[in-house]
This record gives structure tokens, sequence and C-alpha cells, in this order.
């Protein structure tokens, strides 16, 4: 229910950043809310609609791509900014257009970063992004700003204004480098597992497209015999990695520690 409540409010940050601050000057944010307001600013359809519409097939492809935990929560984001998009009046809180591209770009990436903490996304373009960054060793932020390069190319073509275009780009940047740093999920973690049911956590482990090693140990002072699995995972799909540790064992023993690097794969090929 937490992490619904989470998403929620990253949904009403994200909301307030397109109707207080882009909106209003016409600015674009990345993605697919881009898509929906381009489209939004030159047709009489709702910004609203078109952001749910044009969500549609980038949730579907994440259903059978990401989790289902990741992409209902998604959901849940795309819902609550399609129903706050109308919810939040749109109003000019600062008539400098610098000013609102920065500050509209700073509400967007913490709401969608802390949308990724919990362990779904705000939808659009952030699916695609975690699709990559699952297969491809990216951070999330920069594979957002690639993808946004033609949607501020359409805009300076479209609108012939491309200062709007340019401010535009500057909003999207400061939203990729907002949610990199709220989420940070190419930074990798190392779990060290102590558990007493190693073939049910293996059977849950070896589900997921990282390495798992397997380490026999002993306890110091009981000297009963364990095993220590060992895998390397990224910060964005750490939060589904524990929850399958809880459920495959509630009593195992964790050791989360911060990787500096990594030579080779980690992916299920790894010893």
């Amino acid at each position: 229910m937490g992490h619904i409540v989470t998403t929620v409010v990253g949904a009403l940050l994200i909301a307030a950043g397109f109707n207080l601050f882009l909106i209003p000057h016409q600015l674009l944010s990345g993605g697919v809310s881009g898509l929906s307001m381009l489209t939004g600013y030159f047709t009489p359809i709702s910004i609203g609609i078109l952001y749910f519409v044009y969500n549609v097939p980038m949730l579907i492809a994440g259903w059978f791509l990401l989790g289902r935990r990741f992409i209902l929560l998604s959901i849940v984001s795309v819902a609550a900014v399609t129903v706050l998009i109308t919810v939040v009046p749109e109003r000019m809180v600062a008539t400098d257009p610098i000013l609102s591209s920065v500050f509209g770009g700073v509400l967007v990436g913490v709401g969608a970063g802390i949308s990724f903490r919990v362990g779904g996304s705000s939808g659009g373009f952030d699916i695609l992004g975690s699709i990559v960054t699952r297969y491809r060793d990216f951070p999330v932020g920069n594979v957002l700003v690639a993808m946004n390069g033609l949607v501020i190319l359409a805009m300076g073509y479209l609108q012939n204004d491309w200062n709007l275009a340019l401010l535009s780009m500057v909003s999207i940047y400061i939203t990729g480098k907002v949610v990199d740093m709220i989420h940070i999920s190419h930074t990798k973690v190392t779990l060290f597992i102590v558990t007493n049911d190693t073939d049910k956590m293996l059977e849950r482990l070896l589900q997921i497209e990282r390495g798992v090693t397997r380490i026999p140990a002993e306890g110091a002072f009981s000297h009963a015999k364990k095993d220590m699995l060992m895998t390397v995972t990224t910060r964005y799909e750490l939060a589904e990695l524990k929850r399958i540790i809880k459920e495959a064992d509630p009593l195992a023993f964790v050791n989360i520690v911060e990787t500096v690097g990594v030579m080779g794969s980690f992916r299920k090929r790894s010893v």
C-alpha cells in the first residue's frame, strides 16, 4: 500500500510540473508525455487522454519484458497522472520560460525518480529505458535523453520555434539527471545470501537475468553447514530481488554491499 501511495505522490509531482511550469509555456517534457503535449498543442484533444493512450503500448511491452509488479505500479502512475493532469489547475507559476523549464524538469524528475525507487515507473519512455538498462548497462536517464531527441526535433520543426525546443531540451536533461540521482539504477550491488533452504532460493533466483554463485559456508558458533549465495544486480532490480528472497526464505540473512565495478558478464551465464 505504501508503494502505491508513493507512486501517486510521484504522479502528483509530475502533473504539477506539467500544468504549473511546462504546459503554460508550451514546453515539452520527455518521452510519451512530450509526444502528448506536442499533439495536444496542435489538436483539441486533452493532453491527459493523449498521455494515457500513448502509454498503453508501452505498458503492454513492459508487461511481457519487465514483470507484472513493475508494470502494475507503472499503470497506477499512468492512471494517476492522467487524472491529476485534469485536477491540477493549468497556471503559469513563473513567467520566465527558463525558470519554468528548470523547475518543471526538477518536479517531473523527482516524481519519476521516486516511482522508480519503489519498483515502478511513470510509464512511457521510462519503460523503454528500463527495458534497455535491464539488458544493456546504461543509466536510465541517459537512455531517456537519447530517445527524447526525436521529440525535440519534431517540436522545433512543427512550431518553427527553436527557443522553445531548446528550453524543452534543458527541461528534459534536468529531468534525466534528477531521475538518475534519485534512482541510480545503473549502480551495481552485491548480495550475499545465507539460507537454510538453498534449493528453493536457487529456484527463484535463477529465474532472473543474473548469475548466482553457490559458496559452501559454516556457522562459526554452531558449525552448521550452510550455503551462501552471491549475486550481483542493479539497484533498479534490488527491490524485486529482496521480495523474491523474502518469499523463498523469510529467515535468510542477506548482506547487501555497493559494488565498485564488475568485470565480465554478471548475467545468468556467470558462474
